[in-house]
């Protein structure tokens, strides 16, 4: 279990956090849980208001005056609080309904440091804003060193669509061009953009309006930004906004070439 945070700094509370989180979500794998209806096909688990809970607790001990807004619980702190924890306790629940373990738990203070940590390999994919490391079972560490050399691209298909006509992720697999240079793989779950920054992953491609300020993806573009990704919506402009998606690819080649590849 997680012990006291008190002391740490936001980096350690993001990856204490992520971890205790990971614990739950581990520790309920395999259980015939409850499900909580949210809608047009979509819903939580009781992982995931556990594993929310748990790391809200880590949060509260550690920054008690920070809001956090939670994929499950929603908003809660001020509003006008300048200091904010984005937190998605567990991302790919669908996956894990089913017995997938591609999933992960995500926590990031919005514009600062933040942590996505996978339950079932142990390892959290950490940064401080300026670096990306990855913590493994045992306790050793290393840089986030991402290239393209898997030519592996990993392609979010789950709707809605918001871009379509103009761009769905489908025609994208199909295009000559993808197969020429790339082999698809398809997750629903932001664990794929921590395998772009730690080198498993050439490149991840989503639809979607602004997804910095999202639960589901703060802690992954923050790796990828520290670990030396080229990221930006699928428009090629920054993430703000006015975006819509999001490209992260391992280097600046194969971000226009994927670029090039969505514009035609």
């Amino acid at each position: 279990m997680i012990n006291s945070p008190a002391g740490l700094d936001d980096t350690g509370v993001a990856t204490a956090a992520a971890r205790a989180g990971a614990e739950v979500v581990r520790s309920m794998y395999g259980r015939r849980l409850p499900r909580i209806d949210k809608g047009a096909g979509d819903f939580a688990t009781a992982a995931d208001i556990e594993a929310e809970q748990a790391i809200l607790g880590v949060i509260r001990s550690a920054r008690p005056q920070d809001a956090v807004l939670g994929e499950e619980g929603g908003q809660q702190g001020g509003t006008e609080t300048a200091r904010q924890w984005l937190v998605d306790p567990l991302c790919g629940t669908l996956n894990y309904a089913v017995g997938n373990h591609l999933v992960a738990v995500n926590v990031a203070l919005r514009d600062g440091p933040a942590a996505v940590a996978d339950p079932f390999s142990g390892e959290v994919f950490f940064t401080d804003g300026e670096t990306a490391r990855v913590r493994r079972p045992g306790g050793t560490e290393a840089l986030l060193a991402p290239t393209s050399a898997t030519r592996l691209v990993d392609v979010n298909l789950d709707p809605p669509f918001p871009s379509a006509p103009a761009f769905r992720a489908v025609n994208l697999l199909a295009h000559p061009g993808f197969a020429e240079h790339f082999r698809p793989r398809v997750v629903s779950t932001t664990l794929a953009l921590a395998w772009v920054a730690a080198d498993r992953r050439a490149a991840y491609v989503t639809d979607g309006g602004d997804l910095s300020a999202s639960v589901h993806f703060a802690a992954g573009i923050a790796l990828c930004r520290a670990a030396g990704c080229t990221v930006t919506d699928i428009e090629g402009a920054p993430l703000g906004p006015s975006s819509r998606g999001l490209l992260a690819a391992a280097d600046a080649k194969t971000h226009a070439l994927l670029l090039s590849l969505i514009r035609s």
